[in-house]
């Protein structure tokens, strides 16, 4: 069953393309899975797409015995299994989606020993009848996968996770290998506790993802602003992660009114129509899913060019790890967050309204470093590694800050205006009270209140109102102004406006940013790009399309985004050739490498 017992470099080398098609290892992995084919614990924090899933299943295929892989979805169970069926490896699930005959067949296989991957979720592995079944069979290793749901200090901590901790007693001769692509240092070590990783098993190798553009816009149109974004990218797929199901499903519809193929995705939708839009998803038969952000989707979709947040994630690690979701394959991706200060508060009172007083403050925390992250006026990559413990050598290059650096301005004098404003209405009113006052408004609620006869009424008339809202922004995260959450959001000066005010200081601020254009720019980070046809590139996504369908896989299962690329760059014409291509393996050269290459002379012919 196993392909052998040995670690040697050639034999693990030869298992990477023979099975899965790729010519080397990417970093740290082949340390890693060395360490577990030889007995070693591991835990493994890598990014998304960084290459977590051979770091065990190359070591299940070395190792006598069935890996058995602990995941909390479904959804990404599949996923995984259909990729590795793809890759002649056999491997299958065991979970509440298959039926009683599905079942029974599943742990006929693996009580046979038929089966070299067997994935599971975590309360059903660690029920007592499942339990007792892994007694006296052969186990490879246990993979734990989405790690941080151990930790009370992990971004989606889930009670059913805690129990794992039994594995290592009941188990404690087989490997184990916790694995995440989030969790910060406070969470990793709770994670090894917890799970009794063997000291020394730590691997941190990089939360950088350099081909993924972060970009921050302040959230003014939202919709409009989406409508913008996608302008450009007709034939891409993506995520947009709104906050509430209502929400998600709002937009949802006005996407499709707009003509863009477009579903929506969240937990209370009924479990027959979130396989059918994952399903259409993946098979590139939809090309937006609209998602709530509290629910995780287990997306294992490596052609993902872009994910935009409609609303303020609750946390960095949330937003990391729904950013991740773009550009697995490594080739250039978007990641654009729509930041609206509204959204703050309506994620503060969530939060508060929770029961545990702790885990609110823990929480709480991690509200206050996204926003952080939202409001941050360097290189937002720096920003984003620095939070996981990671500090980047220089500016990335591959950031909205980076690339268009943001226009400063003398902002004295309209600071000024804006704190005595405060100040006239009695610091007992709200941002968009004192805006109103300051341009001027005629509405009946300023002229009974009085507000029109005061000295500022009217002073900032020639300042839109979009720019009077970044600027009064700007003085509450600077200490000028502070927000009461809890009373309105009622403005209120500090003792550091004080000088402001009277002129004994000056003050640069940031030019608010508002549109987002459709066009790109270059990539300054990230994989080299390939020189490559676009129209025979297409041609082979058309037959991927098409052998997809057949088989009733998704499209990437056959080949990613990648391994297309590297085919149009660099046109094989014959199986020797097309083998040397990444992502094309010895299974998948005997069944596609055919097909594919009659595309590329047919193409060849065509062009000449």
């Amino acid at each position: 069953m196993s392909v052998g017992s040995t670690p040697t470099a050639a034999s693990l080398h030869q298992t990477l393309k023979r099975v899965f098609g790729y010519e080397s290892f990417r970093p740290h992995q082949e340390e890693i899975i060395r360490g577990i084919v030889g007995g070693e614990d591991a835990f493994v924090l890598m990014p998304t797409g960084g290459g977590k899933s051979l770091c065990f299943q190359i070591p299940a295929l070395h190792r006598p015995g069935v890996g058995v892989i602990v995941s909390p979805l479904i959804s990404l169970m599949k996923d995984q299994v259909d990729a590795l069926t793809a890759n002649g490896v056999a491997a299958a699930c065991y979970n509440s989606s298959l039926s009683e005959t599905e079942a029974r067949r599943t742990l006929a296989r693996f009580h046979a020993g038929e089966l070299e991957l067997l994935y599971v979720a975590p309360e059903r592995l660690m029920s007592e009848s499942f339990l007792e079944r892994l007694q006296g069979m052969a186990i490879a290793l246990f993979a734990i996968d989405e790690a941080h749901c151990v930790s009370q200090w992990g971004h989606d901590f889930r009670p059913e996770y805690i129990k794992l901790g039994r594995l290592r007693k009941l188990f404690p001769s087989v490997p184990l290998v916790a694995l995440t692509a989030t969790a910060d240092p406070q969470t990793r070590v709770d994670i090894i506790q917890r799970l009794g990783i063997g000291a020394g098993a730590c691997h941190v190798t990089g939360f950088d993802r350099p081909n993924i553009r972060y970009t921050v816009v302040e959230k003014q149109k939202p919709f409009q602003q989406l409508q913008g974004f996608l302008s450009g990218r007709s034939d891409e797929a993506g995520i947009v992660y709104a906050l509430s199901r209502k929400r998600v499903e709002e937009v949802a519809e006005k996407l499709k009114s707009a003509g863009i193929s477009a579903a929506a995705y969240h937990a209370g939708l009924p479990d027959r129509e979130r396989s059918r839009v994952q399903e259409a998803f993946q098979r590139d038969d939809i090309r937006v899913v609209v998602a709530t952000v509290a629910f995780g989707m287990g997306i294992d979709k490596p052609n993902v060019r872009f994910v935009v947040h409609y609303d303020l994630p609750k946390n960095i690690e949330s937003y990391y790890q729904e950013t991740g979701r773009a550009g697995r394959d490594g080739l250039p991706a978007e990641a654009l967050l729509l930041f609206g200060y509204g959204d703050i508060a309506i994620s503060r009172g969530l939060i508060e309204s929770g029961g545990n007083p702790e885990q609110n403050r823990i929480e709480l925390q991690k509200l206050n470093a996204m926003v952080g992250l939202a409001e941050a006026l360097t290189c937002r990559r720096r920003v984003l590694l620095g939070y996981f413990g990671e500090e980047l050598e220089e500016e990335c290059g591959n950031c909205d800050l980076c690339l268009n650096p943001p226009e400063r301005f003398d902002a004295t004098v309209e600071a000024q205006k804006a704190l005595s404003c405060v100040f006239r209405v009695g610091q007992r009113f709200g941002m968009g009270h004192v805006i109103e006052v300051l341009r001027g408004s005629h509405n009946q609620r300023i002229t009974t209140l009085g507000h029109d006869r005061l000295s500022t009424y009217g002073i900032g008339k020639e300042i839109s109102q979009d720019a009077w809202g970044s600027l009064i922004r700007q003085l509450i995260h600077l200490g000028y102004l502070s927000q009461d959450m809890g009373n309105y959001s009622v403005l209120k000066l500090t003792a550091k406006a004080r000088p402001l005010l009277k002129g004994e200081e000056r003050l640069t601020l940031a030019r608010p940013r508002v549109r987002v254009a459709a066009g790109r720019q270059t990539t300054k980070r990230g994989k080299e790009k390939l020189v490559y046809d676009p129209a025979l590139f297409q041609e082979l996504r058309t037959l991927r399309k098409q052998l997809a369908d057949e088989q009733q896989v998704p499209p990437f299962v056959i080949f990613g985004d990648a391994t297309l690329v590297e085919m149009a760059a660099y046109r094989p014409r014959d199986s020797e050739e097309l083998i040397k291509i990444n992502g094309v393996g010895a299974h998948k050269l005997g069944r596609y490498g055919e097909p594919f290459l009659q595309v590329i002379r047919n193409f060849a012919g065509d062009s000449a």
